[in-house]
């Protein structure tokens, strides 16, 4: 099972760095994206043809899924047509969150199930795509927002926070996995960030501490802060591997 960093840069693009978006490859097996924010297209066309993929969302903020409607354009109009509807895992409003974007006249939704087989998450009920296990869980962040659990078909686990400040069920999504690939938009000062939003890197690392994660990778960081100091929080807090993710970057999970 192999994770590709497609964009990883928090709530808006960086240089050179597409906002969340990753890609979940497993041998034999149709590929996942988790999340598609700006940019993350043009990434994906280096490693999969975008009508190959099923796509799963956090949530619905724009930097999480609003390169959907480009990925609309591809699956309609590129000379090789879509041969069937991906697979669309979401929030409830997915259909008219990502109809309203991509949409020809303002105020129109469009319809996107030519393109999109849509499920909405339950909170904590498990989904399988093509022998990845996903179990969503609804995290502390507006608007509603799930942290996903994904077990591979050989008992991989990557733990995906999406986008949370501190709570307990993020810690419950994260527990025991071998990568827990976790947003880290700020430093822990407090007069930098509004409460109930997003995590800081210490706040990284104590959650993987708790959850008793094999390596936290560092995610969803805004290029308006220092990365390495991010970075040093981690590792004051948590004593096993950290990754500060960037794009391109590879994670190979074996049995």
């Amino acid at each position: 099972m192999r994770l590709t960093v497609l964009g990883c840069s928090g709530s808006v693009g960086g240089p050179g760095a597409a906002c969340s978006g990753y890609l979940l490859s497993t041998e034999g097996r149709r590929p996942v994206l988790i999340d598609c924010g700006p940019g993350v297209l043009g990434e994906l066309q280096k490693v999969v043809d975008p009508v190959d993929v099923d796509v799963v969302l956090s949530h619905l903020h724009a930097d999480h899924c609003l390169d959907l409607p480009a990925m609309l354009v591809w699956r309609r109009y590129a000379p090789c047509p879509a041969p069937c509807r991906a697979r669309l895992y979401g929030p409830p409003g997915t259909a008219l969150r990502v109809g309203a974007a991509s949409a020809e006249i303002p105020g129109d939704i469009d319809d996107i199930s030519d393109t999109f087989d849509i499920v909405e998450w339950q909170d904590g009920v498990p989904e399988l795509l093509d022998g990845v296990e996903i179990v969503p869980t609804k995290v502390n962040h507006p608007p509603e927002t799930f942290g996903m659990r994904l077990t591979g078909p050989d008992g991989q686990v990557i733990a995906y926070s999406g986008d949370t400040a501190m709570c307990d069920e993020v810690v419950d999504v994260a527990a025991g996995a071998d990568i827990f690939l976790c947003e880290a938009t700020w430093t822990h000062a407090p007069d930098e960030r509004p409460p109930n939003l997003h995590l800081s890197g210490y706040e990284a690392g104590q959650i993987a501490t708790k959850a008793g994660v094999r390596s936290l990778a560092l995610t969803h960081l805004a290029p308006w802060f220092d990365a390495e100091a991010i970075l040093s929080e981690a590792r004051s807090t948590f004593s096993g591997p950290v990754d500060l993710v960037r794009p391109g970057q590879v994670f190979d999970l074996v049995p």
